[in-house]
């Protein structure tokens, strides 16, 4: 029930980061810690079989074979070395190793000559929630008193430019575009052209959903980015690849095959709040040495929040 008072209908509180990011994991939570706490429950040793349990436990929240082995052998290292011996440690142990897989330090790009705009290239196949998170990352930048443009340069996509324009007007930011089919690389040099005339802080370039198997979209994603570091000093600054948290470790070979030829500097992990298979973040920070740059943990424009390995940990086996 909602109280009125004289001075009007009281403001809802805003969730924190950390409880957006605690709502977001609770079903990689049920399929992952509270599986553990279940294990280890009344248990007097960790012996064998409590170890291949873990291990099924772990697949099946997707922190995948490699992050899984490696949490497995620091586990054992320290039961030989007597450091770890009570089944109520357990918990503790595998927390502090995933939060040393998950702490990939970001690398900042070089300071940008000033009238220069700072490039964010987005890239990811389709269906991954690239164009919402574009509109999501204009809302952060604009937060921060950034001047935003977008570029529409996924022209393959019959709907892709219309879709980008909706999110352009909800963020209330510019967009520069062409007609469908026309050359991205051309989009984006006007986009970077107009970007530097006005002064702009922040370029953010849709790319089309590329399959990493279609090679002339690879081509052209490459040919993007020599026409974006001809125009702007060091950009594409930074390299976003999209990934959908539900797809699990299908992602991780996206993930691959996208740093090969993109030059991948990040990634934004989208819908993590829609799965129980949230462990994929693990296997891309351990496999692919690459920071988790923002997690998606809602449809609103400021359910983008910036990723944070100790938050992340912390919530997943918050009480």
């Amino acid at each position: 029930m909602e109280f009125i008072t004289l001075f009007g209908t009281p403001k809802k509180k805003e969730p924190t980061v950390f409880e957006k990011i605690k709502a977001a994991v609770k079903q990689t939570k049920e399929n992952f810690t509270e599986q553990i706490q279940d294990l280890v429950e009344g248990q007097k040793e960790i012996d064998a079989g409590m170890l291949e349990q873990l291990e099924a436990i772990m697949i099946g929240a997707d922190v995948g074979v490699v992050t899984t082995n490696d949490v497995l052998k620091a586990i054992k290292d320290r039961m030989s070395r007597k450091t770890l011996q009570d089944p109520k440690q357990l918990r503790d142990a595998i927390k502090e190793e995933l939060r040393k897989i998950l702490t990939v330090n970001y690398t900042p790009p070089n300071e940008i000559p000033e009238g220069n705009p700072f490039v964010v290239l987005m890239v990811g196949v389709n269906g991954v929630g690239k164009t919402t998170t574009i509109g999501k990352l204009a809302r952060r930048f604009q937060a921060d008193d950034k001047t935003v443009l977008l570029c529409a340069a996924d022209t393959f996509r019959a709907a892709a430019i219309e879709q980008l324009e909706i999110w352009a007007n909800r963020a209330n930011v510019p967009m520069v575009k062409q007609k469908a089919n026309a050359d991205p690389s051309a989009v984006l040099f006007d986009a970077l052209q107009s970007a530097k005339t006005k002064k702009i802080d922040y370029v953010i370039v849709d790319t089309a959903g590329r399959l990493h198997t279609k090679h002339n979209l690879m081509a052209e994603l490459e040919k993007m980015i020599r026409i974006a570091k001809r125009e702007v000093p060091g950009a594409p600054h930074e390299v976003l690849l999209v990934i959908d948290a539900t797809t699990g470790q299908n992602g991780l070979t996206q993930a691959r095959e996208f740093t090969k030829s993109a030059g991948v500097t990040g990634v934004v992990l989208t819908k993590l709040d829609g799965t129980a298979k949230g462990g994929v973040v693990t296997a891309i920070a351990k496999e692919l040495k690459l920071p988790i740059r923002f997690v998606g943990v809602g449809e609103k424009l400021d359910d983008l929040i910036e990723f944070s390995a100790d938050d992340f940990v912390e919530s997943l086996f918050a009480a």
